[in-house]
């Protein structure tokens, strides 16, 4: 006999919220050390990070040079670009007292804990990035396997640090969501919520993406074989002229709006340029240029761009023409990160179940 009249079931529990990491906030970031350092890389990457080691945050910002062995580099010049970047940190206005300062592969566990993320990130993962596809080209077998597990080398860069916020641009996003991946799949698959953050993109408003002086439509790069196409940080004044100078523009006079800019690449990569030395909106660079046509616009420009960079190339030439003090620079920060770093690969092996005698 069936009671017509059953006890109600008691509805599912829900599931419990998974622990967020609530550990300190940190920032980190770095600079490939592959080829000299440009304008783009300033006004992008350096001039932010000044901004933020004020904002109460510790900083880490490694010189990537493990990164950059992805592809063939001349020892004795890997070497020289190594400091000439860490050079151009601390011209920009990096201050090794608030911002540890360091080579990549003056830390050893950047290595260590990349190999132990090789191990969580699975292959279909690293196949969706897109920069791999674009670096190797059409003939990705001949490659290094360096440059297919970067971004895993990447992770390990980042949640070595346990750091929370990562200044990131455009071709960088993807990589950053790799972290944030193999971050929850370790938390997860070793019972330890929390252990590594689900680290953030870093926005500061929108960064000025720089393009080439030859080709409004490429990006500025330090691989172009062209150097026209860049102002280098060591330029110098004359070089800075000569290069606005000579770049490539349209015929038509600048104009009064910023809709206006549309379909004119060249014309609105110099006016990005001039906002982004002039700590202005394109808008107000527009109320002042508009109309205006690039004989008048293009010496204003360069006369901006020689008093905005001669500070920084100065400071760089002073420090490289003695490397004694970036080299001390160097290797106080590699001790600073160290003591971050090495115990959390200690903890990380503890997690795992690696002997530990």
């Amino acid at each position: 006999m069936t009671d017509s009249n059953p006890a109600p079931t008691a509805p599912a529990s829900a599931p419990s919220p998974v622990p967020a990491y609530d550990g300190p906030r940190r920032i980190l970031s770095g600079i490939q050390a592959s080829g000299a350092l440009h304008l783009g890389n300033y006004l992008g990457a350096l001039k932010r990070f000044t901004q933020l080691q004020d904002t109460g945050a510790p900083c880490f910002l490694f010189v990537a040079d493990l990164h950059a062995i992805t592809v063939w580099q001349d020892p004795a010049l890997l070497t020289a670009q190594t400091r000439e970047i860490a050079a151009a940190y601390l011209a920009s206005g990096l201050d090794p007292a608030k911002s540890v300062i360091f080579p990549q592969s003056a830390v050893r566990a950047h290595t260590e804990l990349a190999w132990m993320f090789n191990c969580v990130a699975r292959l279909g993962w690293l196949d969706r990035m897109t920069q791999f596809k674009e670096k190797s080209g059409k003939h990705k077998e001949r490659s290094s396997v360096g440059l297919y597990t970067y971004p895993v080398l990447q992770a390990a860069d980042i949640l070595l640090y346990k750091a929370t916020e990562v200044p990131t641009g455009e071709d960088q996003k993807q990589h950053l969501e790799l972290t944030r991946d193999i971050a929850a799949k370790f938390n997860n698959d070793f019972g330890v919520p929390g252990f590594f953050p689900l680290p953030d993109p870093l926005t500061q408003g929108p960064a000025p993406r720089v393009m080439s002086l030859r080709d409004g439509a490429a990006k500025m790069s330090k691989s172009d074989p062209s150097d026209a196409s860049r102002i280098n940080l060591t330029d110098d004044a004359d070089t800075i002229v000569a290069k606005i100078r000579k770049a490539k523009t349209d015929p038509g006079n600048l104009p009064e709006d910023v809709d206006g800019l549309n379909d004119r690449p060249e014309a609105k990569n110099l006016v990005t340029i001039y906002a982004a030395l002039a700590d202005e909106t394109k808008e107000q660079v527009l109320r002042e240029w508009g109309g205006k046509g690039f004989g008048q616009f293009k010496p204003a420009l360069a006369e901006l761009a020689v008093a905005s960079m001669a500070p920084v190339t100065a400071e760089m030439r002073r420090l490289m023409a003695d490397t004694a003090e970036i080299d001390k620079v160097l290797k106080d920060g590699a001790e600073r990160a160290s003591t971050i770093a090495d115990p959390v690969v200690a903890e990380v092996k503890k997690i795992i179940g690696f002997w530990g005698g």
